[in-house]
């Protein structure tokens, strides 16, 4: 379906929530995944496109390897790195997560991941703070022991909607954007 912005329902939440998102035609939309689903796909996956916008309000987005722990995801970087600088001086990050699909299947046929997508808050601190040490056993795999004393940790914070696009419906209703989409609240 395709879609102009001036056609898109804008939906505002008590949280500041804004996003464009297709008006519900009267299609069937089929079960949606619940933020327990969303959750165990962020736990699965580990690659995620962190956005975020320079103190000059330019864009930029980088790739990114993360650990879930608990309802929050962190991302090892090294302190004089952009993604350091640019998320401490604004404190704000989208992120989006492919999430594989199609199993064996994906290894022989162009199966597009499912997304979760959504806006949060993130805090800088240096691997040795207080906040981090107590992690440093689960966040083992995304920071080598020589950099533990010296690295930078995001921790990010998700907040308002995930909005998913495949997660939980079949490939073949992959085609069917409004089957395929969905906003999870935060929870």
């Amino acid at each position: 379906m395709a879609m102009r912005h001036e056609e898109a329902n804008i939906v505002a939440g008590s949280e500041g929530l804004t996003g464009a998102v297709p008006e519900d035609d009267g299609r069937a939309m089929g079960p949606r995944p619940t933020s327990e689903q969303v959750w165990r796909a962020l736990a699965k996956a580990s690659f995620a496109i962190l956005s975020y916008v320079t103190p000059a309000g330019e864009p930029r987005s980088s790739g990114v390897v993360y650990k879930t722990i608990g309802r929050r995801l962190y991302v090892a970087v090294a302190p004089w790195s952009w993604q350091a600088k640019h998320v401490a001086a604004s404190g704000r990050v989208a992120v989006s997560v492919p999430v594989r699909r199609g199993g064996i299947l994906s290894l022989v046929a162009p199966i597009p991941p499912a997304t979760i997508s959504f806006h949060a808050s993130a805090i800088v601190h240096s691997a040795g703070s207080p906040e981090v040490r107590s992690l440093l056993k689960e966040l083992g795999s995304l920071i080598p022991t020589e950099r533990q004393a010296s690295g930078s940790i995001i921790e990010i914070v998700p907040e308002g909607a995930f909005v998913t696009y495949g997660l939980g419906v079949s490939l073949m209703k992959m085609r069917d954007p409004a089957a395929s989409q969905a906003r999870v609240p935060v929870t």
